[in-house]
């Protein structure tokens, strides 16, 4: 028996990670498959009428071992990888995706479902079991139950051969982002660096016994690099590696792996009676169709593009009057902003960096969530970890009772994606009348403590930290029944609401005044930065928009159309790109064989809701405005309505129930300041 597939003999039954070992993995795959197999087919040989409990019911609660293993390998693969999970990875992934259609495709369990879907009226449900029976209907009624045999046959095909793609597709991402760096041995190449750049890159030389200093593609070496080297040309060369991942015709080239996902994904959704991938997906979402993301997504764009144009002509005029410069080019964008932010407001990340270690951050996004929910976390040390940097915490609510188990994971490391993300390692759920808690993990890569600085965030890794830690609140006091109702399994348009609200608190006085301490010092931010940072919050807000925009409409244009036709990756984003284009084209560089929030995470045909859950974020935000912004009433009503209930109702429902009434795009207008 492997220590996967049984329950955890832990404090907190959490994961054992010391004592697990990579060859334990396929085995615990292959009996938890078996397990969760068996537990189906005792559903479907139930010789009792099918009801609520005995199949709906039973099939939420199904395949739980499964569920724990498969959260601890692919947290794993991403966080701590090797050679050796990434080919476990390959040899488990088709296995899951058939397991998948096993049961999506079973003839006898849906028949069962459908039985109790048609006599939900009598049934007598509350909403959250109206949603699940809603959600397992069309969770087999969505992915082919109703096909005949042969298109189930091509569905399963499809799938496997999808789930090997974007595997490949991040593992030559982070190939890529792995395989390059910079090797500067002239110290007068690190004019405009900050001094902790500077270390960095020098204790990463020193680890790899070479002289000078080593710059890689993380986003800790790469973006200082891009945003503070006085060296046009080596900010050029790094520009142009981070923008080729995946482009360079060697064997980590994912130009092929994209034209067939995305093929394979239109494919599917054909078959499955669908116009095009996109509207398969939204169907499923708070925006409904690819035509209402298209339309949010201009209007947006028509209401943001004056402005960037007027601050890309602004920040051109400064390059010129500066440098001389008169055609910005994409390794200048970020350079530039910096030195003209610098020149408006006197606000410089150096100078707000020693306001934010990160220990004292994370410890203010506690104090938040305090004073917000009423929790409290205590570091931990006799839980296990996977690697010694993680931190380890008990949540505790003003009963001391156990919230969740949270743990933090914050610098970047040979094995760990780039990025920032949430993710959790046991779902929270009530059976047997118990209250299973949560285990929830929040993984960043910030820049490293030095020999003799601590790690000291950009304030843009402040508001990562904080959206991170949003994210993870949605997860640790979530309070449902169902573990595939729970936490942050949501509508994916509206997942970001809970991350991208906490972000405000960071721009708020109240809130810095609660970790926003020098160092060294220990004197608190001064008031004349706390404004500045404030002020310009709305710095190149138009560009900023547009950016994320383009990403969007490039992610709905690989998606909701028939992309059989497209044949050459650069022209077509050539193409897509074309409205929202600022800088010339980088003929080096393409967007979408690194684009793993579509091609590998699961943001395809839902990039834009990062814009759509702004809205939601900025009106929400306005009413702890109105109240406070540590207004307890207000914060219960958040917590009940919208943090506690993941995914139980329909997210309009609970943001109404919140609110009282729909969000209005206005207040995400007025805080960009595009009004």
């Amino acid at each position: 028996m492997s220590i996967l597939t049984h329950h955890f003999n832990t404090k907190y039954n959490t994961a054992p990670f010391s004592k697990i070992k990579n060859e334990d993995f396929l085995p615990a795959f292959q009996k938890g498959i078996e397990l969760a197999k068996a537990e189906i087919d005792a559903i479907v040989r139930n010789p009792i009428q099918p009801t609520f409990e005995n199949t709906i019911e039973a099939l939420a609660f199904s395949g739980d071992v499964l569920d724990r293993i498969s959260s601890i390998f692919f947290n794993l693969n991403s966080a701590e990888t090797n050679d050796e999970i990434q080919k476990i990875a390959q040899e488990v992934s088709p296995l899951l995706s058939e397991f998948g259609n096993d049961v999506r495709l079973n003839p006898d369990l849906f028949a069962r479902v459908k039985t109790v879907y048609e006599q939900r009226e009598k049934l007598n449900l509350n909403p959250e079991q109206t949603t699940l029976l809603d959600k397992k209907y069309k969770s087999f009624s969505r992915n082919g139950a109703n096909l005949p045999e042969d298109k189930k046959n091509q569905l399963r095909e499809i799938d496997k051969e999808l789930s090997k793609l974007s595997l490949q597709f991040g593992e030559n991402v982070l190939a890529e982002t792995q395989g390059y760096q910079l090797h500067i041995t002239n110290k007068e190449d690190l004019a405009g660096l900050p001094e902790g750049t500077i270390e960095a890159s020098h204790s990463l030389a020193k680890s790899q016994e070479k002289e000078g200093w080593i710059f890689t593609l993380d986003y800790p070496s790469y973006v200082p690099f891009v945003t503070y080297a006085d060296n046009r040309e080596l900010r050029k060369k790094m520009a142009i590696a981070f923008g080729a991942k995946g482009f360079q015709n060697n064997e980590f080239d994912n130009q092929e792996i994209v034209l067939k996902i995305a093929k394979l994904r239109f494919e599917r959704a054909q078959v499955l009676g669908y116009a095009t991938h996109a509207h398969f997906v939204l169907e499923e979402r708070m925006a409904e169709s690819p035509e209402k993301v298209k339309t949010f997504s201009n209007d947006l764009l028509e209401k943001a593009k004056p402005a960037a144009l007027k601050e890309f002509a602004q920040l051109t005029a400064f390059a010129t009057a500066l440098h001389g410069i008169d055609q910005l080019e994409k390794w200048d964008g970020a350079y530039y902003s910096e030195k003209l932010k610098q020149q408006l407001f006197n606000l410089d990340d150096e100078i707000l960096k020693p306001y934010f270690q990160l220990e004292k951050v994370l410890d203010g996004a506690f104090a938040v969530a305090q004073k917000l929910y009423g929790i409290t976390f205590e570091e931990i040390f006799e839980v296990d970890k996977y690697h010694e940097e993680v931190k380890t915490y008990a949540v505790k609510d003003e009963d001391d009772q156990l919230v969740a188990v949270f743990y933090a994971d914050f610098f970047p490391r040979k094995g760990k994606r780039n990025g920032a993300w949430m993710t959790s390692f046991k779902s929270q759920y009530i059976k047997k009348e118990i209250n299973e808690r949560p285990h929830i993990s929040i993984v960043c890569n910030f820049t490293k403590p030095t020999e003799t600085k601590p790690s000291l965030l950009t304030f843009n890794e402040v508001t990562t930290l904080f959206h991170e830690f949003g994210h993870a609140l949605h997860g640790m006091l979530a309070n449902t029944t169902y573990p595939s109702l729970s936490g942050t399994s949501v509508y994916w348009d509206f997942v970001e609401l809970p991350s991208q609200i906490l972000e405000n608190w960071c721009y708020e006085p109240e809130a810095l005044a609660l970790f926003a301490y020098h160092y060294q010092t220990g004197e608190m931010i001064p008031m004349e930065l706390v404004h500045k940072i404030k002020e310009s919050a709305n710095f190149q807000e138009g560009m900023a928009t547009m950016r994320q925009l383009s990403f969007g409409l490039l992610d709905m244009g690989w998606h909701a159309q028939d992309p059989s036709n497209i044949k050459d990756i650069k022209a077509f984003e050539t193409e897509q790109f074309a409205a929202t284009q600022l800088y010339p084209d980088v003929k080096e560089n393409v967007m979408s064989t690194s684009f793993s929030h579509i091609f590998q995470g699961g943001y395809s045909s839902g990039y834009y809701s990062y814009k759509w859950a702004e809205v939601l974020d900025a009106d929400a935000f306005e009413y702890f405005q109105e109240k406070g912004i540590f207004n307890k009433e207000v914060a219960t009503k958040f917590k009940e309505n919208v943090l506690s209930k993941g995914g139980t109702e329909h997210p309009m429902i609970l943001y109404k129930r919140f609110r009282g009434q729909e969000p209005k795009p206005e207040a995400l207008l007025r805080r960009a300041g595009l009004v």
